[in-house]
């Protein structure tokens, strides 16, 4: 990371109009504009007992995703697994990547919430380990081996399996030193929140690139990066989104989570692409030159109050704007 790699760049978006309650067809809809657009993925975050925008299961209305859609990649921003049996999750998963035909990439996370671990009766303390042991059945469920066994001592396998082969893509979503120690021990994607600074990310690449070479784990090919996206050349609408995201700043500066107190930097700018599409562009280009950023997943989570047809419009820039990034 940070030599300047020139792959192509995957541009994915998650989704901008959550609503509430939420329906098939409103996430299947948002699906099919993305991949009208020519944007290669789709993702969906996980919250629970949010009264904004809760979302306890996104493999639900991912599926009504692949239903719509042909080619376009459907993934978790965050999938919990310390709450989650692990059996259950690499099936529910599986059964996923057979319905959009081998499309999912499966982004994990451990939670922070004290009130989720509470409501699930799982011991916060114990999260890194039931992450790490939930991947390592996970995986050797996608392999072939026994998940359980008869009482005839014949082997219960995991059926069906993934289409992808050994199984979808696994990326981390990590906020502390730990996790970030974690994610590179592993050897998996370090999946950049949309709300880490430039120093944040800076520090965490470093701290995660330290680790998978202290295990002598291979180096991950992926370096995704979420971010709070709006591109417009209206100039009053870029205002509104930038006053949005001072106040934003302002209350990441306020947080609980020392982990996000420390990342969310002094300004917007330091965590999100707002501008006019020249200006994004370069700071696209910047995120590409300094930590080899491979997929690129544009949100609108930090723009409370942005009309969704902005954001859609925005997207048509940054559609744009890929294409020119690529030549």
């Amino acid at each position: 990371m940070g030599d300047g790699d020139r792959r192509r760049l995957h541009v994915g978006v998650t989704a901008w109009d959550m609503g509430l309650p939420g329906s098939a067809d409103q996430f299947a809809r948002q699906g099919e504009r993305a991949e009208s657009l020519g944007l290669d993925s789709f993702w969906l975050p996980e919250f629970h007992f949010d009264e904004g925008v809760p979302l306890p299961q996104p493999l639900l209305p991912l599926a009504a995703v692949a239903a719509r859609t042909r080619r376009l990649r459907i993934g978790t921003g965050s999938y919990l697994l310390p709450i989650r049996h692990p059996v259950q999750v690499a099936e529910e998963v599986a059964v996923l990547d057979r319905l959009s035909e081998g499309r999912v990439i499966l982004g994990v996370g451990r939670g922070y919430r004290a009130g989720l671990f509470d409501a699930f009766e799982v011991s916060a303390k114990d999260k890194r380990d039931r992450f790490e042991r939930a991947l390592d059945a996970m995986v050797a469920a996608w392999a072939g081996e026994p998940v359980g066994w008869e009482e005839e001592g014949h082997p219960v396998r995991l059926v069906p399996i993934p289409v992808q082969n050994p199984h979808p893509p696994i990326w981390i979503a990590a906020f502390g030193p730990r996790a970030l120690e974690q994610a590179g021990r592993l050897g998996l994607p370090y999946f950049a929140s949309p709300i880490e600074s430039m120093e944040a990310l800076t520090r965490n690449f470093a701290r995660f690139r330290e680790a998978w070479a202290v295990a002598g784990t291979a180096a991950p090919s992926e370096a995704p990066i979420m971010r709070t996206t709006f591109i417009s050349r209206d100039r009053e609408r870029l205002r509104a989104a930038r006053e949005r995201l001072a106040e934003q700043a302002a209350s990441l500066a306020r947080s609980p989570v020392a982990a996000i107190r420390r990342g969310a930097g002094v300004s917007p700018d330091d965590w999100a692409l707002v501008g006019e599409p020249e200006e994004v562009r370069d700071r696209i280009e910047g995120y590409r030159e300094r930590f080899s950023m491979t997929h690129l997943v544009a949100s609108r989570t930090r723009l409370p109050g942005l009309d969704p047809g902005d954001f859609e419009r925005s997207l048509e820039h940054l559609a744009d704007l890929r294409e020119s990034l690529d030549r």
